[in-house]
């Protein structure tokens, strides 16, 4: 059976179930709006736009990407028929290649994750050279819409959870995990929250 997916009315429950619970997020609600859904496409060519935008630009990874997709070398049989040269071509770096290669490679089931828990998907996506803990959560939230992730690595969320909550300093991801256990079974929706008071507040973009 399919894990349950985050949507419009889901993202209000959550929304209402985390004021309710916790004052700091009512505050927030009243001053940010109700929140909007994201949700993004599933599958390799998701996963593999997520390595191609390490470590560069919002820009220049939308240029590389299109090149990427241009070439055709946005699935699974067409990376592991490329050449390096082919690949680097389109402005993968040599890391980017070996993970690209990696994940055509890894023979995962993308029609099998939606039915997955939480914890298995992650695990699955990690095991992938090039895929960490945060790219693995932000595919969990936004691509197969799970209601209870935290992507605590994420230096925005920190930052959020610093000025929302008043911390002295921004939390480490251990920290940030421990904070944050109240709010489950919304931590999805608590992160969405957040990444909109850091835009709102602090002027600045999140994922």
């Amino acid at each position: 059976m399919a894990e349950q997916v985050l949507d419009v009315d889901l993202l209000l429950e959550g929304s209402d179930w985390l004021a309710q619970r916790e004052p700091r997020f009512a505050h927030a609600l009243t001053i940010i709006g109700p929140l909007e859904l994201r949700r993004d496409a599933e599958g390799f060519p998701r996963l593999l736009s997520a390595i191609v935008s390490q470590q560069v630009s919002t820009a220049s990874a939308r240029a590389i990407w299109a090149r990427v997709e241009g070439a055709g070398l946005h699935l699974p049989q067409s990376i592991l028929a490329a050449t390096d040269d082919e690949m680097r071509a389109v402005g993968l770096s040599r890391p980017k290649v070996k993970y690209a290669r990696a994940l055509a490679a890894s023979g995962i089931d993308f029609e099998a994750l939606p039915h997955l828990p939480d914890t298995e998907v992650i695990d699955r996506l990690v095991a992938v050279s090039g895929i960490g803990r945060w790219t693995a959560e932000i595919y969990a939230m936004f691509s197969l819409g799970r209601v209870d992730v935290l992507p605590a690595a994420d230096l925005a969320l920190q930052e959020a959870a610093r000025d929302l909550f008043g911390l002295e300093s921004r939390p480490t991801e251990k920290a940030f995990r421990a904070l944050a256990a109240p709010w489950q079974p919304w931590r999805s929706v608590a992160s969405t929250l957040l990444w909109r008071w850091y835009r709102e507040v602090k002027g600045r973009a999140g994922v």
